[in-house]
Order: structure tokens, then sequence, then C-alpha cells
């Protein structure tokens, strides 16, 4: 799966990814509404429908059980919920919404979801009455009856170990967040996905692992340079850059980021993190760094970059890793 930027020319993105030999598209949470995009993507046949994520804490759960049904709905069955926390600031400050106890809030939040899309596929009686959330009228007004297609899966995106191993305990799937290395996903990630598995009782063989990875194609990686930077400037980024000692580098980050000098920040990010964090150069190198990273843990992955991948690129790296 890869990126889909912006919603004016949606569907012919998604005809023109399709046609390079992606499997599905994503939205993420940035200067566009996650969910629309993905209506019109939705017209576009065969292609699996993501969101990566959608920030769930601003939303209510009706919201978005509406949203996701109906895509669900547009789509044939071809839509995924994928939902994040994003960071204390952003909730708080861009938002104005609460934050307080995330992990908890987020389960609840899918409990929350699960009861809803029961009373509207199986006639369930909605009676939900948690800590953060409460819904106990559905009326046949503003129930839309069963999905022909099901309630869509819901997956988490997810870094640190609490909310990683809430993930398995509760969603369909983790979406790995693309701040990440090869170490950092099999030492780290996989160890938490697999104590809440344990914990909850469930099978490894029914929660999909969905890795996002950056990936930086030709010679000129400046702008993948600022994004790795923007990632590395954040707190809850920190353990991968200490895991790999490189821990010192975010408080610097966080400083230049708080006096608005985006620019150097970037200067920052050495070969070393560069080609570790980022799959780049040509098709066969990124397939590489894709697989070692992903192998034995996952066969679909996400696609990212700093800006949309030329097309011819991309399919590429499609054909790549399809061989």
């Amino acid at each position: 799966m890869t990126a889909l930027f912006g919603p004016i020319d949606a569907a012919e993105q998604a005809r023109t990814l399709r046609e390079a030999g992606v499997a599905g598209v994503f939205t993420f949470e940035g200067p566009h509404d996650v969910f629309t995009p993905l209506v019109r993507a939705a017209t576009e046949p065969g292609l699996e429908l993501l969101t990566n994520v959608a920030i769930a804490f601003p939303r209510n759960p009706i919201h978005l059980a509406h949203q996701a049904y109906d895509l669900q709905l547009l789509s044939g069955g071809r839509f995924t919920l994928g939902l994040g926390t994003q960071i204390r600031t952003q909730i708080e400050k861009r938002f104005g919404a609460e934050f307080d106890r995330p992990v908890a809030r987020m389960k609840e939040l899918v409990a929350a979801l699960r009861q809803i899309f029961a009373a509207w596929q199986h006639g369930e009686r909605l009676d939900f009455r948690g800590e953060f959330y409460r819904h106990t009228l559905m009326t046949p007004t503003f129930n839309p009856g069963p999905n022909p297609y099901g309630p869509p899966p819901i997956q988490l995106g997810a870094l640190g170990p609490q909310l990683t191993r809430a993930a398995a305990e509760v969603a369909d799937g983790l979406l790995v967040m693309p701040f990440g290395t090869t170490r950092y996903l099999r030492e780290r990630t996989m160890a938490a996905v697999d104590a809440g598995l344990a914990a909850a009782g469930r099978r490894r063989e029914d929660f999909a692992v969905v890795p996002e990875i950056i990936v930086s194609p030709g010679d000129d990686h400046t702008a993948t340079r600022r994004l790795l930077a923007f990632y590395g400037s954040t707190p809850a980024y920190r353990p991968v850059l200490d895991l790999h000692g490189w821990g010192d580098l975010q408080p610097e980050l966080n400083a230049l980021s708080k006096q608005g000098r985006w620019q150097e920040m970037g200067a920052l990010i050495d070969d070393d993190i560069l080609h570790t964090v980022a799959a780049c150069g040509g098709p066969a190198e990124i397939a590489a760094h894709i697989r070692e990273r992903v192998a034995g843990i996952s066969d679909r992955v996400c696609l990212y970059a700093a800006g949309p991948i030329p097309v011819e690129r991309l399919a590429a790296i499609v054909h790549e890793l399809a061989d």
C-alpha cells in the first residue's frame, strides 16, 4: 500500500497507483481530512483502503463508526479503520481535546466501536457505559442497519510498548509507525505484540502486523532527512533513537523545532540514521531493505515518503517487492 495525497484528484491518483501495481492506498492525518480522499478512491475497484491513521480522540465513537461503516459500504468491503492517538501536545493544543490515559482511552474507544457495530449489524441493544465514552441510545432513525460487507476491521497505530500491547489485545491489527528500524520492530514491537496476544488468549495468525516504512527513492534525500528530523524531535519517538545510541539527538531536534528552525534540523540526520530508518536508493535497494525488515513478520507493508513517489519509481519498487 502507498499514500494517497489530498482529495481533489483522489480517484485519478487511486487509478494510477492501482495500475502501478499497489494493492491499496492509505491516507494520513495531515493537511486534509483523512476520510474524504478514500470516499473518492472507493470508486476504483480492487484497491484496499486504509486510514493510517485517523486521530481517534478528537472524534466521537459514533462519528467514527458512521464514517467507517459508510466507507466499508462504498468500497464493497475493502476498508480498514486505522486509528491512532497522536501526542498530547497535538491533541490538547491543535484539536482542543482530552489526552489523559491514552492507552486506556483507546482500548475503551475500540470496545465502544465494537458495540456500536454490533447494534447496527446484529440488532443488539446499544448499552455501552465506560469511563470515557457512554452510548446508550440508538433509535431506528440513526441506525444504518446491517452492512452487507460486515463491519470494517479496526487496526491501531502504535510505537510504544503499552499501546502496541493494547493493540494486540483488542484490535484486528497493528499499524507500525513509520519512524522505526528493523531492530526496533523485531526486538521491541514484536515482543509487545506477543505479550498482548498472550494476555488476550489470541493467536498470532488472527492478528495483522502492517509496518509502514519511509522510502526515499533516488539520490537526493534532503526531504527525507527533514521528515526524519520532524519525527525525531518528538519525545514519543526517542525509544527508537535510544535503541541505536542516538537518543541525545532527540532533545536537540526538539529544541530546534520549538525555534522554528526546520531547515537546520534535517542536517542533523546523518547517513547512518537515514539508511537505518528509511529505505533509500534504487528500487532493488529499497526492496532489499523492506524485505530484511519485515521477513517472517508480514507480507504487507505501507510505503510512505516525504512527498508523492513518481509513479514509474513506485511501479519499479512494487515490481522488485513482487519478485
